[in-house]
């Protein structure tokens, strides 16, 4: 093996797989080639990492980075540049974005776009919907596409799929994962009339989009799933309610969470923050976080995504309910998190578990995920002593703004390298956009095989 690498991190302590080391990490050819001693070894590169953290590359698997090119929203360039900032080095956009991802020719729009403009790699969800179900087991493996997605609830256009009848012809159709927006729609409906009627007020934005619209969307979910025979990936869960239904389903049922229902709880949340709270699902009282973090803890939970959606200010100041839901997320993920991790609410270990591992399981990601010889070289690197104050005037995002604004947190990301490229250091975005779009396991072709695996290195003495 030559002693030459294009890339060395030097003496970062490594989150590796089932056991975190003091190590250098070599990098050739955009690919993690030793991971050891390499105090002789020289580069073209190299980064001083003693005293940081080297974690698998972070894929937030759930953006919206909306209309491509507009003036006043965002566009995958200033989404990625927000994602790289906040040290994510892949993301998957949802497909309820202008234009919708529901045909091959949009999927190609958006594939162009990001060819040009992503700060880091990239995939698209396919929006699947009982019009376009017969034709999505040959779109489902179409280059960049990283799975299915359904909306049980209300989104744009025609991406509903509200009954059991939509759901089940985008389950009956196709093999890899259907991730899922589980509301019930016509629960919501009738509970908008009787709850809602004519208010304004934000606090009762999780009465009308009750924990049992989730519970019964869910539950509806998993049997129709179950009668498929198909994989579903249920997005950012909500409730208390839904763990229990999950917890019996783990055979064809994978689940997501996010920082914000980690975070921030109601009411508190919408007095401080009014509509900026605002989200579908909604952000719910202490009980359900406290279950949320249960399940964090005892590994039900698979993937932890922001749901970043990108709202102006502008927007948001709209009168309840005309104001849309979401919240930017993707930059504050890790950080938010991280702080989390200092406060003792989960370990660094399993953060790169649902934020590496968990997405590369989930989706089956080809060469990421994980450090080891022969993957990307994929890295959030970050200072876990490091204490800061999120701010508005940070934020990369077109929207300007972060729910998180003042919060002083401590655990900061101070590099994020894809695959052997530096593209942010300090916070700076260094260079032109290099995103290349993501692979993946189920639809990789024989002529592209997975690299080679390289032997390690001797390493170092196991840190504490």
């Amino acid at each position: 093996m030559s002693d030459i690498f294009d890339l060395i991190l030097r003496g970062g302590t490594a989150v590796l797989p089932g056991m975190t080391l003091e190590v250098d990490i070599g990098v050739r050819d955009g690919k993690i080639a030793a991971i050891g001693d390499l105090e002789g070894a020289g580069a073209a590169n190299i980064i001083p990492c003693r005293g940081l953290h080297i974690l698998p590359g972070v894929i937030d698997t759930q953006v919206h980075f909306r209309e491509p090119g507009a003036t006043h929203k965002e566009d995958i360039e200033h989404g990625t540049m927000a994602a790289a900032v906040g040290g994510v080095t892949a993301i998957f956009e949802m497909p309820n974005t202008i234009p919708l991802t529901t045909t091959p020719e949009t999927l190609a729009q958006k594939m162009d776009i990001a060819s040009q403009s992503a700060y880091c790699d990239y995939a698209f969800y396919f929006g699947g919907t009982a019009i376009n179900a017969r034709e999505l087991p040959a779109w489902e493996n179409l280059p960049g596409v990283c799975g299915v997605k359904i909306f049980m609830g209300s989104s744009t256009g025609d991406l509903l799929s509200a009954t059991d009848e939509e759901v089940r012809a985008v389950l009956a159709n196709g093999q890899r994962v259907v991730a899922v927006h589980a509301e019930d729609e016509m629960m919501m409906n009738e509970n908008k009339k009787t709850i809602l009627g004519n208010s304004n007020d934000v606090r009762l934005h999780p009465v009308w989009r009750s924990p049992e619209s989730c519970v019964s969307a869910t539950t509806r979910l998993l049997r129709i799933a179950r009668e498929c025979g198909r994989r579903v990936h249920v997005l950012h869960i909500s409730t208390a309610e839904e763990l229990a239904v999950l917890t019996q389903n783990r055979d064809i049922a994978t689940c997501e969470v996010l920082p914000n229902h980690l975070t921030l709880a109601a009411p508190d949340c919408y007095d401080r923050l009014g509509t900026h709270a605002q989200q579908n699902p909604p952000i719910r009282e202490q009980r359900h976080q406290d279950a949320l973090w249960r399940a964090v803890r005892n590994g039900l939970i698979d993937i932890l995504g922001s749901d970043h959606a990108p709202h102006t200010l502008d927007e948001k100041a709209k009168t309840y309910p005309a104001s849309p839901s979401g919240t930017p997320g993707v930059q504050t993920l890790v950080p938010v998190m991280l702080n989390h991790v200092n406060e003792g609410r989960l370990t660094l270990e399993r953060f790169v578990d649902l934020t590496a591992s968990g997405p590369a399981r989930v989706h089956q990601i080809a060469g990421k995920g994980r450090i080891c010889p022969g993957y990307d070289a994929d890295f959030t690197v970050v200072d876990m002593k490091a204490k800061k104050e999120i701010t508005n005037k940070q934020q990369k995002s077109k929207s300007g703004w972060t729910p998180y604004d003042g919060m002083k947190v401590t655990g900061w990301p101070t590099a994020t390298i894809i695959r052997g490229q530096v593209v942010m250091q300090d916070g700076e975005v260094s260079g032109l956009p290099c995103g290349q779009a993501v692979r993946f396991k189920e639809t990789l072709k024989p002529e592209n095989p997975e690299a080679a695996i390289v032997p390690m290195a001797r390493t170092r003495q196991q840190t504490g």
